[in-house]
């Protein structure tokens, strides 16, 4: 179908506005952080052209290869741990079942809640000294097990890792959305043919919601790779740069006016970002539909 001038201006018209804003605080941020991440600069004093200097810089340092590792393994836990808690939840309460909308909320309700407030509250499970976790572990008679969770390296970082796990209420929503969109004469055929109702969340809800959860994958792939403030909050990185992860690594950089790493540590992450979202892609579109 052929689309004629006017309507050409149109659509160009509707689409400028997104487009401008996409340009000013997407495409010139990244072009402009790749630029800086060649320059040698402290923030204040003009910059300096360093060549790949900075990128030597960071690719030698351990901390780096430390935090590429932590935001992948993030990314990794993110993906199959709480995208498929999210669809089964979501495949529980699309039946309506007793208390639905109870339940519904209480999975959703971490996600409105202060970062800073359920940091603290895990802070206070881990704490070495009155921390709930020792606490039970002692009622037990477990003593022996009691331990400063985030101040032992063999532990600091799984214990922040399982803080971010309960974060499934976002996709959870999605996928129930895409769940009520589906047409209720497959599930009346499905019946028809005996299919029981496992059968058809397997053969008929999940494949029909194929891009709901390629968009969780790929939401929880980036949230991942982007997580900051369970770690700032909980260890900052510690014990001996354990857990620190990338965001946090360019941010100690620009807290040492190391402008130039940061900007170089940045790059690296959208690249690793773009492959890991390209990757996601690709899995989800080997099936022709």
């Amino acid at each position: 179908m052929k689309v004629n001038k006017e309507a050409k201006i149109g659509i160009i018209l509707f689409l400028l506005p997104a487009l401008i804003l996409f340009i000013a605080f997407f495409l010139f941020p990244v072009f402009y952080v790749g630029v800086m991440s060649l320059f040698d600069w402290n923030g204040i004093s003009n910059a300096t052209f360093a060549g790949v200097e900075n990128y030597k810089d960071i690719f030698s340092d351990r901390v780096f290869w430390t935090s590429i590792r932590n935001n992948i393994i993030w990314a990794v836990a993110h993906v199959c741990l709480q995208v498929p808690m999210a669809l089964m939840m979501a495949l529980i309460l699309a039946k309506k079942p007793k208390f639905w909308k109870f339940f519904r909320t209480v999975y959703f309700f971490p996600q409105v809640i202060s970062g800073i407030a359920i940091a603290s509250m895990w802070s206070a499970v881990f704490n070495s000294e009155f921390g709930l976790l020792n606490g039970l572990l002692r009622l037990v008679g477990l003593d022996s097990l009691a331990k400063n969770w985030l101040g032992t390296p063999s532990t600091a970082f799984p214990c922040v890792l399982i803080y971010g796990l309960f974060y499934i209420g976002y996709y959870m929503v999605i996928m129930m959305a895409g769940i009520t969109g589906i047409d209720q004469e497959y599930y009346e055929a499905a019946k028809i043919d005996g299919a029981s109702r496992l059968q058809m969340d397997f053969h008929i809800t999940i494949p029909l919601i194929k891009y709901s959860i390629m968009t969780c994958t790929t939401l929880a792939a980036v949230f991942g790779l982007r997580t900051f403030e369970q770690v700032f909050l909980l260890t900052n990185g510690g014990p001996a740069n354990r857990t620190s992860v990338v965001v946090l690594y360019l941010y100690n950089q620009m807290k040492d006016n190391n402008y130039g790493g940061a900007n170089a540590a940045s790059v690296m992450l959208v690249l690793v970002g773009a492959v890991v979202i390209v990757t996601i892609r690709k899995l989800f579109t080997l099936k022709k539909d």
